[in-house]
């Protein structure tokens, strides 16, 4: 099991609920209930979607793409993945390349942070394919983001007011106001954490 740890200043922090989860052997069994998320829902089938999951922000994605998948949805789903290391993080990685194989996801672009000197995010992969991703939205794509709030949320938005100005060719003031028109329209929505 991977446990989510991370900083405040100086102090270690560890997730809760792995932390929870990593203290109970395996095969401990525990009651919950599912809290209905009022907004993170899939559009009509003819939209296209836009995921974004990093770490372990892909798993509701990974419903998304088999729920489209078994609906044969017209319109084309594109996961953007970041993790830290290839060989160990990798998530899923057989489940979206037989996905990418059969159509169901049209793009998949990955993001290892710590398996080169110089760290690739998301966000990173997102402005490398800025025009198509531009193009995609701007034509009435959907699109998600399930993960850790600080940085990654918040990173991401940057990024794409970035490509709104630069493929969209827009001000600053008009790129941040198209943000939040697909925000309103129910075509930017956030589940993080």
């Amino acid at each position: 099991m991977s446990k989510d740890e991370y900083y405040v200043e100086d102090d270690k922090r560890t997730g809760v609920s792995s932390e929870f989860f990593s203290t109970h052997p395996t095969g401990t069994e525990f009651e919950f209930f599912i809290q209905k998320q009022k907004h993170f829902r899939l559009p009509a089938n003819d939209k296209d979607v836009i995921m974004i999951g990093p770490g372990t922000g892909i798993a509701p994605f990974r419903s998304f793409i088999a729920e489209r998948d078994a609906q044969g949805a017209e319109g084309r789903n594109w996961l953007f993945f970041g993790e830290q290391h290839f060989v160990t993080d990798f998530l899923y990685q057989t489940e979206l390349q037989d996905y990418l194989q059969t159509g169901a996801l049209a793009n998949l672009d990955v993001a290892f942070s710590r398996d080169q000197k110089e760290k690739i995010y998301v966000q990173h992969r997102m402005k490398q394919r800025g025009a198509e991703l531009y193009d995609w939205i701007s034509n009435g794509a959907y699109m998600y983001i399930s993960g850790k709030r600080e940085p990654t949320s918040k990173d991401v938005e940057k990024m794409l007011v970035e490509i709104f100005k630069e493929h969209g060719n827009k001000t600053e003031e008009e790129a941040e106001k198209y943000l939040h028109q697909l925000v309103e329209e129910g075509r930017w929505e956030k589940d993080v954490y």
